[in-house]
């Protein structure tokens, strides 16, 4: 049997981190459980590594992505670069440990000039059709091709002062359709040749671009001082689009099950309307707290509230998420066991004990001995803080 180096979300399963990675295998099993997850495939490990022994991805890789890319359209029932229904995906690095230094998040891979002007025509909503087409620009630039943000937050920014407004979602569509096409002027300023067109080539720009990260210089710091071998690789998740920046009705945000600094059993986390996943993390605006959302998408947030719940219940851990609303429906976009200071592991650990989740022995294995140390040295009182 040769190798099998992509599966559908719907092929994998929690237990396949090594394989998949942990964004991967994570996306997987909450297909498996039932949630709302955008459907896509992941690119294995090993394909990483073959990457790195061929000095490129194989007809083989080759072959095996373009025969899922298909499957994927199946599913979807959409097609790449198609005028009629376009597929538009996300592309993720997602290695079996968490990995700080890879490749950053691109989004809405697949557009184009006809993409753009056919998605702008059927959703009625040209301003959200260009927003998605010049983030496309800037995250592909940066991230497969290395061109620096500030290139473009600065042609934003002159954007923005030329209009008289202080945020990016009071530019509307025709000012964003004038930055697509200064971003694409910079590309090819700073590159040499004009920004690729076919979806095909973008998606392979940006595959190879996640396998390159695995050994770019942050990377390496990292696995240097964590113990992580670079013969595990890196898997890469390509994800149909949920879009949380079509309007006031959706959204995009970041949740933890508990309290990642007390252990507190009360859901944390962030949400922003009309915007997408990296809006949240690069701070260009500020969020409101999660428990807001109540008020704005009612129905989505008691749904979140559910699917909380069920993460819980299913890994035994507290859980760091992320999510989109579309259209007042969530859709979720990952899961993790959250990272969380040493108080709030000591108290995380006890209550799962309580609540029948651990055994004793298995919530003693969940602390790492070297974060105690921190709880036995002399604390400022939060409250004083």
């Amino acid at each position: 049997m040769a190798n099998k180096y992509c599966y559908l979300f719907s092929e994998g399963n929690a237990n396949m981190r090594e394989l998949l990675g942990g964004k991967g295998a994570n996306l997987a099993e909450m297909t498996n459980i039932g949630l709302p997850v955008p459907q896509g495939f992941t690119i294995t490990t090993e394909a990483c590594t073959q990457y790195y022994e061929d000095g490129g991805i194989s007809d083989e890789i080759m072959a095996e992505i373009n025969e899922y890319i298909v499957k994927m359209e199946g599913i979807t029932g959409k097609k790449f670069g198609d005028k009629e229904n376009p597929l538009l995906v996300s592309v993720r690095s997602g290695a079996r440990a968490s990995m700080p230094g890879m490749m950053d998040t691109i989004l809405n891979l697949g557009l184009n000039e006809t993409v753009v002007n056919t998605i702008a025509e059927k959703s009625n909503n040209p301003r959200w059709a260009w927003d998605c087409y010049r983030r496309f620009i800037q995250m592909y630039s940066d991230v497969v091709m290395e061109v620096g943000k500030k290139y473009f937050e600065e042609l934003i920014d002159e954007m923005k002062a030329k209009k008289g407004v202080t945020q990016d979602v009071e530019l509307n569509a025709d000012d964003l359709k004038e930055l697509a096409g200064q971003f694409k002027a910079e590309y090819k300023a700073k590159i040499g040749t004009d920004f690729p067109n076919d979806p095909k080539e973008q998606l392979i720009g940006a595959i190879k671009a996640v396998f390159r990260s695995w050994d770019n210089p942050r990377a390496n710091v990292y696995r240097r001082d964590n113990d992580i071998p670079f013969s595990w690789g890196t898997a890469v998740n390509v994800q149909s689009m949920a879009f949380g920046n079509m309007g006031d009705d959706c959204g995009t945000g970041v949740a933890f099950t508990r309290d990642p600094a007390t252990g507190e059993k009360k859901l944390m986390g962030e949400f922003l309307t009309n915007a997408q996943g990296e809006d949240v993390v690069a701070g260009v605006r500020t969020p409101m707290p999660i428990q807001q959302m109540a008020e704005t998408f009612p129905e989505a947030f008691a749904q979140f509230k559910e699917v909380c719940q069920t993460l819980e219940n299913h890994y035994h851990d507290m859980q760091d998420m992320e999510f989109t609303v579309e259209n007042k429906k969530l859709y979720m976009l990952q899961t993790r066991n959250g990272k969380r200071t040493a108080q709030a592991a000591l108290k995380i650990a006890c209550d799962l004990v309580d609540e029948g989740m651990k055994t004793e022995q298995e919530a003693v294995a969940m602390i790492d001995p070297r974060n105690l140390d921190t709880l036995l040295h002399p604390q400022f009182d939060t409250k004083a803080l």
